[in-house]
């Protein structure tokens, strides 16, 4: 059976061999499985707390007859788990994890609370020192828990040497500046790692992981005038083994990448010898991540520098092959790794003093290397496999034959690479190079001639014109006139034919699918006519105006604006590519603004959709189909005819409602929200699918009736197709009144204003409480009845001055607000899912009874819960759904630009209820909710999100203020505990039994009574208790 890989598998192993163990022999079985534990994780802070707290168990268990031992393994127990052994087991356990800095107390604590148990149970001088000594080493280190242990050390000097009391904290505070410090510039980052955990968000504890890295490996790269690093090297260790020991980032073979970069140039530079080895670390990394060929090759050639024995050498060779995941990936790791075998073996000759044996040894290697490989090749691809893009290992076998002057053995392995590679000018470059190092210096290279001859006549090479220009600079340099004469002339007639050959592919590539139907005016029932692109596709989105009547206008409009015609979907990438690395691979032709990767349901490889700036662009980068990409051969299409403009759906709808509505019509690649940061009542998706297929037969649920309510709205995007605004402001029939008297109601307003026309509507704005702000909007039926309704401007109504203006409208409603049970401020069916809409008011019928019995702004915070980490995308309506399971609402106010939303129910048990029952609910994929006060909300930032690549480190968060740490406080001599006596962790209280003398004792479960014990309720039972609304 393999060995598990990571903390967690190893303690499910030994803990499931203690439950089991019945006997001595059985339990040293354990034992020593620890040991292959620690090993494997020597870092770890969990299993060599449950290594030392096994050997303690077995060293009391050893010394008490009612444990059930029989008598002889007692007393062999007794000379193999001594006291002397476990403490020294906790000893190591202590060193071994003391550079933890969030968790190592845990270990240190439990260890000292038995030093000291022993020290308690018979004091002398010498027990006194060495507890003492351990205190101060322990002080010296940086760690989260500093106060606690400096407040156990206060005791115990207190206690044991009360006249030296204040002198040994003084000296013992001077020697842990350093520890302090080193900790205060971190404490930003533990916090952050920390709320991460707690968040129970996977993704997050990676991120801030590795941000945590990234920091710790700046400070160990940071050096003093003398060269000296003015940051102790082994806590980058520390935190780079607390990643990949106690963190999913111990499957992230990059990370182990970079931890073995680090130790290798540290110890180059410098000798320090807290540094762990660099073999043992490559050896975790590859039981770690066996699929990665980067972990292995580099575990050859650190083996190779360390001179281990050819046999050795094979082990590891062949614990790569036979692993079962190096090809998980695709065959990259795979000739990655037989690049780094092949190289060692044709190094073993090139060496001082290299035997015949060593000279056989790569005589046979590395022809069996290349054929292994191509096997390994075909037997994954079949006939799709080509061989390496590069053919980097028939290059060192190559150059091996060519040391030995084999050059026709080593030619013919040229012109085999022709049958997969011809079609390069990266091959045929190298094999022209070749020809010209091999050749004979006084006699014409007519083998190097013949290779450009060769290759400027593949009509399907990728970069003929670059090939053509080394052929004229050849002949220019080597043949005599009649041989460039030639050589122009052919060159001549070649390039005319990779002119049409060009101006085939751009005409081919240039072709858009035709995908844009002309909306019809009044294009459904429902009144849904918006038509507007999120506001971050383009800049200057509010003049984009299209001439109707020029067919050729609008098409050129559209391929200008359209980011649908600036993309291209990338299929068969590597299935373990990144972003930065695909970018790099398109950016030659041309500037990337988005991108969106995801991997294949199969792990075999990734589709990529890619937006450039121009449509040009796009349709350059289309020259990359068909190319290689690493190991794969990747497929570039235009991206037109993929996404489509959907809205006039329920405002409750999310990815699951899309996904299950558009179902039978193909697979979704990607579905785009609006951000509703600046605008609440944006409501509409862009979706963008698989196949050009999927997207027409989607556009045929236009006009669906959903619900009974909503007739859906599934349109090809296209920003040229747009209509006008709607509603009262963008008519201009509504008037905005401020310096209103706060006595004045709705229906006096209308009695007022009814006289210029008839009045639709009149919304006075209200605080909290339900007061008059003394401002309110009222919507006329035409805009000649506002425009008449204006000359009350600056006439008295009651006891104030009126101001009345027209109102104005504005795209940005960074709030939304919604009342009683029904109301939502997404737009109704009726509107467009992004236009200008008045403040949404009560439904019809609803009374603000809060409001009329006035209460006080304790009450209403007391029934008020704010909802916090909610994604910009999310509308009310979502929201409200969400929390009213819980209670009945009487306001809800979403607000995008601090991630979260205000919910006031109407009793504070409901509250209650939600603020439980939501903390920590998902309320998208990877974020989950927080629950707190109205300072907690309006502390958060806005949710900052980019559609460009990041590329840098950009600006860095300005460091945390730290508090100080709490004062040392000095304990009183004896006597019961109190502000001076805490209690560090590995102490407990003594059983009230015991204290009074009693010999009784109980099983567990059962007191002394004979009555079971309940068990002790937890946190989560309470909760569980208070939203169910009763007891337990």
């Amino acid at each position: 059976m393999a060995d598990p890989v990571g903390e967690d598998g190893w303690l499910a192993l030994v803990d499931e061999l203690s439950r089991t163990a019945g006997d001595l022999e059985q339990r040293v079985g354990v034992v020593e499985q620890y040991k292959r534990a620690i090993a494997a994780e020597p870092w770890s802070n969990k299993l060599w707390l449950a290594y030392c707290e096994w050997v303690w168990s077995l060293h009391t268990d050893c010394q008490n007859a009612d444990a059930g031992w029989p008598e002889e393994e007692q007393m062999l127990g007794q000379e193999l788990f001594s006291l002397e052994t476990a403490t020294d087991v906790w000893q190591q356990g202590a060193q071994a994890t003391q550079y933890r800095l969030s968790d190592s107390h845990e270990l240190w604590n439990r260890w000292i609370s038995i030093e000291l148990e022993q020290v308690a149970a018979s004091p002398d001088e010498q027990k006194i020192e060495r507890v003492k000594q351990l205190f101060l080493d322990r002080l010296q280190v940086p760690q989260a828990a500093w106060d606690e242990t400096s407040q156990m050390f206060s005791t115990f000097i207190s206690k044991y040497k009360e006249a030296a009391w204040e002198a040994t904290m003084v000296e013992t505070t001077k020697l842990a500046k350093t520890a302090k410090d080193l900790y205060s510039h971190r404490e930003t980052h533990e916090l952050k790692l920390q709320r991460a955990v707690e968040s129970g968000q996977e993704e997050a504890v990676r991120s801030e992981m590795r941000s945590y890295l990234e920091w710790e490996l700046a400070q160990a790269s940071k050096r003093n005038k003398k060269g000296v690093p003015t940051s102790p090297l082994i806590l980058c260790v520390a935190l780079f083994e607390r990643a990949l020991s106690s963190t999913t980032l111990g499957l992230d073979s990059t990370v182990w990448d970079d931890y073995i970069v680090f130790l290798s140039t540290s110890r180059r530079e410098l000798q320090d010898s807290q540094l762990p080895a660099i073999l043992p670390v490559i050896q975790r990394a590859t039981d770690h991540c066996p699929w990665s060929g980067s972990l292995w090759s580099r575990y050859i050639l650190c083996a190779e520098a360390e001179n281990l024995p050819f046999a050795t050498m094979e082990q590891i060779k062949h614990a790569a092959t036979n692993t079962r995941d190096l090809d998980r990936d695709g065959m990259s790791s795979v000739v990655e790794f037989y690049i780094a075998w092949s190289g060692y073996l044709k190094r073993l000759t090139m060496i001082d003093g290299a035997t015949d044996e060593d000279v056989d040894v790569a005589e046979m290697g590395l022809p069996t290397a290349l054929e292994d490989v191509q096997q390994w090749g075909k037997r994954r691809h079949g006939k799709e496999w080509k061989g390496d893009p590069l053919f980097r290992i028939e290059r060192i076998f190559i150059q091996h034959l060519t040391q030995k002057g084999s050059f026709e053995e080593a030619r013919g392995i040229w012109r085999k690479l022709i049958k997969t590679h011809a079609d390069s000018y990266e091959f045929w470059q190298q094999y022209y190079v070749w020809e010209m190092t091999v050749r004979v210096s006084t006699a014409p290279p007519a083998n190097a001639t013949a290779v450009l001859i060769q290759a400027i006549h593949r009509k399907t090479l990728d970069w003929p014109e670059k090939m053509m220009e080394v052929y004229v600079r050849h002949c220019s340099n080597y043949e005599d006139a009649v041989g460039l004469v030639n050589a122009l002339n052919s060159v001549h007639q070649i390039s005319k034919q990779v002119a049409k050959r060009r101006e085939y592919e751009a005409a081919h590539y240039a072709q858009p699918e035709v995908l844009v139907d002309e909306v019809v005016e009044g294009e459904s029932q429902s009144g849904v006519s918006k038509r507007k692109r999120e506001s971050e596709d383009a800049d200057g989105a509010a003049s984009k105006k299209v001439k109707s009547e020029d067919q050729a206008a609008v098409s050129e409009q559209h391929l200008k604006r359209d980011r649908e015609n600036t993309t291209v979907l990338v299929t068969n990438l590597p299935a373990e590519v990144t972003q930065n690395k695909t970018r790099q691979y398109f950016k030659a032709y041309g500037h990337i603004n988005s991108m969106t990767l995801t991997a294949e349901p199969d792990k075999l490889s990734s589709t990529a959709l890619i937006e450039f700036q121009t449509p040009e662009e796009a349709q350059s980068a289309l020259l990359r189909d068909g190319k290689y990409f690493v190991d794969k051969q990747i497929q570039v299409t235009p991206g037109t005819g993929l996404t489509l403009y959907v809205t006039n759906f329920p405002p409750t709808a999310d990815d699951a409602y899309l996904r299950k509505l558009f179902k039978d019509c193909g697979e979704i690649f990607s579905i785009r929200w609006p951000s509703l940061k600046f605008n609440t009542h944006r409501r509409f998706a862009y979706i963008s699918f698989r196949t050009v297929e999927a997207a027409a037969a989607a556009t045929q649920l236009d006009g669906q009736p959903l619900g009974g309510v909503y007739k859906l709205v599934s349109k090809y995007s296209n920003p040229a197709n747009k209509k006008n605004r709607e509603g009262a402001i963008a008519e201009g029939r509504e008037i905005h009144v401020t310096s209103l008297d706060n006595s004045l109601t709705e229906d006096n307003l209308n009695e007022v204003f009814s006289k210029y026309g008839k009045v639709e509507k009149v919304n006075i704005l209200k605080t909290l409480t339900g007061a008059s702000k003394g401002a309110a909007f009222i919507a006329f039926e035409t805009k000649d009845q506002a425009v008449a309704a204006l000359e009350l401007d600056k006439t008295k109504l009651k006891s104030r001055v009126l101001n009345v203006e027209m109102s104005v409208g504005k795209n940005f409603k960074p709030s939304a607000t919604s009342l009683g049970k029904a109301s939502s401020a997404s737009p109704a069916p009726e509107a467009d899912g992004d236009s200008i809409m008045s403040p949404s008011p009560a439904p019809e019928g609803y009374q603000n009874t809060h409001a009329q019995h006035g209460p006080s702004r304790t009450e209403i915070t007391n029934r008020t819960v704010t909802l916090m980490n909610i994604p910009d995308t999310v509308n009310d309506a979502r929201v409200r759904a969400l929390a009213e399971t819980h209670g009945e609402i009487v306001k809800l106010v979403l607000k995008p630009d601090h991630q979260g939303a205000i919910v006031e129910y109407a009793d504070a048990a409901s509250a209650g209820r939600a603020a439980l029952a939501l903390e920590n609910h998902e309320i998208a994929p990877g974020r989950k909710l927080r629950t707190g006060g109205m300072k907690d909300l309006f502390a958060e930032k806005p949710e900052i999100k980019s559609d460009r690549i990041q590329t840098g480190q950009g600006k860095r968060a300005p460091p945390a203020f730290i508090q100080p740490s709490a004062p040392v406080r000095r304990p009183g001599p004896g006597g019961r505990g109190g502000l001076g006596i805490k209690r560090g962790l590995g102490y407990s209280a003594k059983p009230a039994a015991a204290a009074s003398g009693s010999s009784a004792t109980s099983e567990e479960g059962v007191n002394a009574t004979g009555n079971e014990n309940k068990k002790p309720k937890s946190n989560a039972d309470f909760k569980a208790m208070f939203v169910k609304g009763g007891t337990q």
